[in-house]
């Protein structure tokens, strides 16, 4: 095996996207992704069986998609990555399954990596955000529909410490419950932060969860939460906020409501995450996951990375979102450094910790 420059195909089919993305070393060559989102907005939310047979269908056209666009064939392939967790069980297993399956028919290695890592992976690719190196002292906070955390990177391939997450909904969660709660449809994400634009950020003061002093504490005495979130209480307090306004015979005011809600969350997001940075050293920040794509997220991240004197990276949307180029760009980075592969007795974990950026 080429342990260079490797070429490796990814697949990623952890929620609702199946993607596959295939790199040389540090060079991207292909990422396609097929999303079934739209079969799941008339129920609000992700359905784990229909995605998991979206995954069924999908997965084979959009491997060879990815092969044609990338020129390659399967036995050109050096390695095979796939992400083994965390995630929705059904899902993940049709990609691990999948994968399992062409590294039996192929003879190819199999590298069954971390996804959260793997969002990290994408600031290696030459044309990304660190072009193919990533910096010391690097931290990364991932916001998506299913996870929000703040991790410290040491060592890509093998030293990954997860700093804060958090303890409850997921960001993305709570903006499409939001959304739900204000009659916007599915996805929230995009709608609430294009009304959020039109309305007064500061006409509702909503909870910023874990931030009291008792989850807090201090830097020498850290409290229980000190770099956790906690967004439950927040979707509660928007839905008491409808009801009054309903209740009293008056118009809900969605717009305003948008707007408070999104910068009681990105508020209370950077505040912790730009904490954690200072506090452990970090000096370079990576934001990532499908929420990066949120300009209120952006443009308050980096305001408070600046005044903190933290650089902040951006990878491009497409690579911010679950995507299986994220999964090949890890596992050629595990492989270049040495790594072995993981065995066809892998199984998915849905639960993986961010510790284990190869499951064996």
């Amino acid at each position: 095996m080429n342990r260079q420059e490797p070429l490796v195909l990814g697949i990623e089919s952890s929620c609702d996207e199946t993607g596959v993305g295939i790199v040389r070393g540090t060079t991207l060559l292909a990422n396609t992704v097929s999303s079934s989102m739209d079969e799941h907005v008339r129920f609000g939310g992700v359905i784990p069986e229909i995605a998991s047979r979206a995954h069924l269908d999908a997965l084979v056209p959009t491997l060879r998609e990815a092969l044609d666009t990338a020129g390659v064939t399967l036995q050109d392939v050096d390695a095979l990555a796939v992400t083994t967790g965390p995630g929705l069980a059904g899902a993940l297993m049709v990609g691990v399954c999948g994968a399992k399956a062409l590294a039996v028919a192929t003879g190819k290695p199999l590298y069954a990596v971390n996804h959260l890592v793997a969002h990290v992976g994408v600031g290696l690719l030459d044309d990304g955000v660190y072009e193919g190196e990533l910096p010391p002292h690097l931290g990364a906070l991932l916001v998506s529909g299913g996870h929000t955390e703040v991790l410290r990177v040491r060592n890509i391939a093998g030293d990954v410490e997860l700093l804060g997450s958090t303890i409850d909904d997921a960001a993305g969660e709570a903006y499409d419950k939001v959304a739900r709660l204000l009659g916007l449809g599915y996805p929230g994400g995009p709608v609430i932060d294009r009304l959020a634009r039109e309305g007064n950020r500061k006409a509702i003061r909503f909870p910023r969860g874990l931030t009291q002093p008792k989850y807090m504490g201090t830097a020498e005495e850290p409290g229980p939460h000190r770099y956790d979130w906690s967004f439950s209480g927040l979707k509660t307090a928007v839905a008491r906020c409808v009801e009054q306004f309903e209740a009293a015979g008056e118009p809900v005011p969605v717009a305003d409501i948008a707007a408070s809600f999104q910068e009681a969350v990105v508020d209370v997001i950077t505040s912790k995450a730009i904490l954690a940075c200072r506090e452990q050293g970090i000096q370079n920040l990576l934001l990532g996951g499908g929420v990066a794509a949120n300009s209120r997220l952006r443009e308050l991240t980096r305001q408070r990375c600046e005044a903190a004197g933290i650089s902040l990276a951006v990878p491009r949307f497409s690579l911010c979102t679950d995507n299986g180029a994220m999964v090949a760009a890890l596992a050629a980075r595990v492989i270049m450094d040495g790594g072995e592969p993981s065995g066809l007795e892998v199984a998915p974990e849905s639960s993986l910790p961010v510790t284990t950026v190869v499951a064996r």
